[in-house]
């Protein structure tokens, strides 16, 4: 099987996956279509691109498994004039499909490696309205305005509201919370004039947040 009939398949499995648990929104599967997610993934895993498996990457990171990749996009609720932030950029996937929806999305992580590749692939499919950066996201981001959306990748004991405020009223944030040693769930944060209504979605795979950018990766 060649690369272009494997990544069809994979595409293929995915949206059947998806679609039995109620994601059917067209623009949000075309964007995941047209982002080839092998473009992502490390070589040693190319054949686990569309599982539902999570995938280490380089820095001792990891991709979540592109069913959950997608299922936390579809909760964002994402429009062509939103703006977005994203705390964790990982190996950039899940801000390549964003940027195919939103006007404009600025994901951040502290490790150069990781920001430096995703910058690559972005740039490989022509995605001019993402901007990626390195910095610390543990305590907020300032001067970079409002956001319709925020989406972060790292764990917290509690729902980081040092971001819900940078949200405009009527705007949402998902990010996973640690509910014990072992688990943590992913939750929306909806911001509605200064009042804030918490949502729990699902259990999600994710690691506590670490401070500070990355001395050496």
């Amino acid at each position: 099987m060649n690369a272009r009939m494997g990544e069809r398949e994979g595409f293929a499995g995915l949206v059947l996956r998806l679609r039995a648990e109620g994601i059917n929104n067209i623009d949000l599967l075309t964007a995941v279509e047209q982002t080839p997610r092998s473009q992502f993934v490390p070589a040693a895993h190319a054949s686990a691109a569309y599982s539902s498996r999570t995938i280490p990457i380089e820095c001792g990171a990891f991709m979540e498994g592109a069913d959950m990749a997608v299922r936390i996009i579809d909760r964002l609720r994402l429009k062509p004039g939103h703006r977005i932030l994203e705390i964790g950029t990982g190996s950039g996937f899940t801000a390549a499909v964003m940027g195919r929806l939103a006007e404009r999305v600025l994901t951040i992580d502290r490790y150069k490696t990781l920001t430096t590749e995703a910058q690559k692939r972005l740039d490989a499919l022509g995605l001019r309205n993402v901007i990626v950066r390195q910095a610390d996201g543990s305590n907020g981001l300032q001067g970079e305005g409002t956001f319709d959306r925020i989406i972060v990748t790292g764990a917290f004991p509690s729902m980081p509201r040092f971001y819900a405020e940078q949200l405009v009223s009527g705007g949402s944030m998902i990010a996973p919370l640690l509910v014990d040693e072992d688990r943590c769930q992913m939750m929306r944060l909806t911001k509605t004039g200064s009042r804030f209504e918490t949502e729990v979605l699902f259990d999600a795979p994710y690691l506590p947040i670490v401070p500070r950018l990355a001395s050496y990766l």
